[in-house]
């Protein structure tokens, strides 16, 4: 009886629902059909499973797994947002959320507090880094994964919160009140030499502009000849935050990007609307294969305008720009609906975005798909997915070793030690670790598992795994053996051989737990590579003009 019942008040529900997507759609009236006949074939066909599939079946999850199946097919940034995870989606865009202000990890089974932000409850109310959470409130977080216990911190603004914390043994409540918390886009800006500054640009939520207009007029008044914007591992963000951040360096009205798409809405140009602060001041941007979006527009724009050379790797290449429109029941849809043009008229979207290399960047395009387009001042640049550094610069690696002490959370928790048996660090440009409590680290690691496989060793193992596809392996084997033996790391060694690598590691993780993140970020400045070779083009004024004349 029940199922006649469904038939006849249901099915026409989805029907005249599915008339009323259609008929609401910009769509050619050849399509009408198509749309209304497959939106009810998937309503019948999901009444049909539900009514008759063997176990219970979960209409949330199922239809939510059919929506991004769906639009996974179109792009990798076309998403679905259910209700419950709007909040999540608002802090990424808006930079914005209500909580303590902590960033939280699970390290080994346990839930600790990785990094409270400075100046917020967390910080305020003397949580410190290595601190174990056991419960918020009523609720054990025993085995509990990092989102669901960043769920029962947030909450609204003025409301109180309950952590129950273990640090070096002792047990102690903290009630903490919430309060909105605003990131910064600029956790860390100042001076790496005397004649040029540094500014560290994360994210491109609200006020980015900004921030990056404060910390550019507070270098110069210390001095800053010349300027380093680090806009690595940035996935972007406000487009219009890319456009305020252009507009600090280049002229009110000059084009920043244009945005095309199918509707005629959604083709619509970006330009600067203020004073500049500054158009002549030496700049290097410095990008990596983790800089995209709205870091996109900025590194290239500036390139387009011969207004900064790039140094590093080339960017990500996602030119697709994304809207959020309103469904039913609070959720959303971010919905790809342009893509980006950049001054040169270049689009910095990669031209297949569904295969990468492992780690995200696009990876060599053919120059048979490659696009030329001129600079201000006729270089020639290309298209074809990011944009490429006029200094590229190959990418650091860490040593095994230094993975593996990292990824056991040696280096996390040797840090945690050093601050209990510190009440005090020198500033943070003078704090190192001395050779002798270098040693001090290399005996605390004793006993402890921290083992790994060089690339070398690794190399070995693939080719002994294939001496039954060669049988010529068989007549090396005593050669493969002997030269195993030769390569076998030895953990004390390495200790040695990487030292200065492990000791800067260190050096950064001991700092956060006295200046927090902007402590991190600046002394890990006095050993980056890459801001080495960034100082280096800037203080050489011919090989930095160099790099902006004509091809």
């Amino acid at each position: 009886m029940w199922k006649k019942a469904f038939n006849k008040t249901i099915r026409p529900v989805l029907i005249i629902s599915t008339l009323g997507v259609v008929l609401a759609l910009n769509v050619p009236d050849n399509k009408y059909f198509e749309i209304a006949k497959n939106l009810d074939i998937f309503a019948t066909l999901f009444k049909e499973v539900n009514a008759f599939y063997v176990d219970d079946v979960d209409p949330k999850k199922s239809i939510e797994i059919g929506i991004n199946s769906m639009l996974e097919s179109l792009d990798p940034y076309t998403n679905y947002i259910p209700e419950e995870d709007a909040d999540d989606y608002r802090t990424m865009t808006t930079g914005e959320y209500a909580g303590i202000g902590s960033l939280i990890g699970v390290i080994d089974g346990k839930v600790v507090i990785t990094m409270p932000n400075e100046g917020f409850p967390a910080a305020n109310a003397g949580l410190k880094i290595g601190d174990e959470i056991l419960k918020v409130d009523t609720s054990n977080v025993k085995g509990k994964d990092t989102q669901a216990v960043s769920t029962l911190l947030k909450g609204k603004p003025g409301t109180q919160v309950t952590l129950q914390i273990k640090r070096n043994g002792e047990i102690k409540d903290y009630t903490i009140t919430r309060s909105t918390i605003v990131l910064d886009n600029v956790p860390y800006y100042g001076m790496v030499d005397e004649k040029i500054g540094y500014i560290k640009l994360t994210d491109f939520t609200t006020n980015a502009g900004k921030e990056v207009k404060d910390a550019l007029k507070s270098l110069k008044s210390q001095g800053a000849e010349g300027i380093i914007l680090d806009i690595r591992e940035n996935p972007g963000g406000l487009l219009f935050e890319a456009v305020n951040i252009c507009n600090v360096f280049i002229p009110k009205g000059k084009l920043v990007v244009e945005t095309r798409g199918k509707q005629e809405d959604w083709t619509q140009q970006y330009k600067t609307l203020d004073q500049p602060v500054d158009t002549k001041i030496p700049l290097v941007v410095i990008t990596s294969s983790g800089s995209a979006s709205a870091s996109e527009i900025v590194s290239g724009t500036l390139q387009d305008y011969d207004r900064a050379v790039l140094v590093g790797r080339k960017t990500f290449g996602k030119g697709l720009v994304q809207t959020t429109r309103q469904l039913p029941y609070n959720a959303q849809v971010k919905v790809t609906t342009a893509k980006y043009y950049i001054p040169s008229g270049r689009c910095i979207q990669a031209i297949d975005y569904s295969h990468r290399n492992p780690d995200g960047s696009v990876g060599k395009v053919p120059d048979s798909l490659k696009v030329a387009f001129k600079t201000k001042n006729g270089r020639t640049v290309y298209d074809g997915g990011g944009i490429t550094p006029d200094e590229e610069i190959d990418p650091e690696y860490l040593a095994p070793i230094a993975i593996s002490l990292l990824s056991k959370a040696y280096i996390f928790d040797y840090a945690t030690k050093y601050y209990y048996e510190h009440s005090s660090i020198p500033s943070i440009k003078d704090f190192a670790l001395s050779d002798g409590e270098y040693e001090e680290f290399v005996i605390w690691l004793s006993g402890k598992n921290y083992d790994y496989t060089t690339k070398l060793e690794q190399a070995l193992n693939n080719l002994e795994k294939n001496d039954e596809k060669d049988p010529a392996i068989d007549k090396i084997k005593d050669q493969l053996e002997t030269l195993k033996q030769e390569v076998a790391h030895n953990k004390e060694k390495d200790l040695q051989t990487y030292k200065t690598e492990i000791k800067q590691l260190l050096e950064e993780e001991i700092v956060g737990r006295y200046y927090f993140t902007r402590g991190e970020i600046a002394c890990s400045v006095g050993h980056d590579n890459d801001v080495k070779q960034a100082i280096a083009l800037l203080s050489d004024p011919s090989r930095y003009q160099s790099y902006l004349k004509a091809n």
